[in-house]
């Protein structure tokens, strides 16, 4: 049974999913071709340094987002606290 499943999700990845090992060497030639052995080197730096920005990027929105419910959080709790100044106020009347 399980490997019946295995060779169904291995089609549906072949047709639809992965390359294989074939295509990757075709595609790092063609790669090759049309950028020469000099140029490699530049594109993989340039390639690292983007994933890098964008990987940043992320980290920082889902930091902002945690910040975000934080403050919310904070916010919902103050709200639900009666206020000390009104409070004041009253005992002020009252006294006087």
């Amino acid at each position: 049974m399980l490997n019946v499943a295995r060779i169904q999700v291995a089609g549906i990845l072949g047709i639809f999913g992965l390359p294989g090992h074939w295509e990757i060497v075709i595609i790092v030639l063609a790669i090759l071709l049309l950028f020469g052995g000099k140029k490699l080197p530049e594109l993989a730096r340039g390639m690292g340094r983007g994933l890098r920005l964008f990987r940043r990027e992320v980290k920082g929105l889902q930091n902002d987002i945690e910040e975000g419910k934080e403050d919310e959080e904070h916010e919902e709790s103050r709200q639900a606290l009666p206020p000390k100044e009104d409070s004041e106020k009253d005992t002020d009347e009252r006294a006087g």
